[in-house]
């Protein structure tokens, strides 16, 4: 009981649309290196679930300046992404999704991997949800609180690999060019709105 209850409230805390979901979202509808966005968001929840339910949700919670200034940091990064995706959504281009998925911008994992790093440790919202509020909830079951935390961090893994590879069946939707416009419009309204709250909480 106590694993699930660590995986139901995981799933509930990730499910939530923020700046990672929706990236894994778009990464998934692209098909774009989808095994390293995901591998990315579910480790890096780990880590950080392990340290909240090590003690470091604590930790912060008696150093405001340390929330303040992630929260900053990260209004500045999802500002200029969201503005990104605006200029996408203004201006277009060729950008459309083949049946085969072989129409994509040309990149690399190294750089996919870098973006998810970023939009996932730059966000403040990823530490009050795992570090904080996990990592305080896991430790109200005493000697049980890893095995909570093991149910949060299979929710994380859950979470992303079926938001990633199911995305793909918006692969059919999202065969031309406008309907990219249209998310990328979504993208930079979910970004610049969260970029807004974090800067009004710090």
């Amino acid at each position: 009981m106590t694993f699930l209850a660590g995986l139901g409230l995981g799933l509930s805390l990730i499910a939530a649309i923020g700046a990672q979901n929706v990236f894994v979202l778009r990464q998934g509808i692209r098909r774009e290196f989808v095994v390293v966005v995901v591998l990315v968001c579910a480790l890096s929840d780990a880590i950080l679930i392990t340290a909240g339910t090590a003690g470091l949700g604590t930790l912060i919670s008696a150093h405001p300046w340390i929330e303040t200034t992630a929260r900053i940091g990260g209004a500045v990064f999802l500002a200029t992404y969201g503005i990104l995706a605006a200029r996408r959504a203004w201006r277009g281009g060729e950008e459309g999704l083949e049946a085969d998925g072989a129409a994509r911008v040309a990149t690399t994992p190294r750089a996919v991997a870098l973006t998810t790093l970023a939009i996932t440790w730059l966000n403040p919202h990823v530490y009050l949800d795992t570090v904080v509020l996990l990592g305080s909830v896991a430790g109200t079951y005493g000697d049980q609180r890893w095995i909570f935390a093991a149910g949060a961090m299979a929710g994380s893994f859950v979470w992303f690999t079926a938001l990633g590879y199911g995305a793909r069946l918006l692969s059919g939707v999202l065969s031309r060019p406008r309907a990219w416009r249209i998310l990328d419009g979504f993208v930079a309204v979910v970004m610049l709105a969260l970029a807004l709250s974090l800067l009004l909480g710090a």
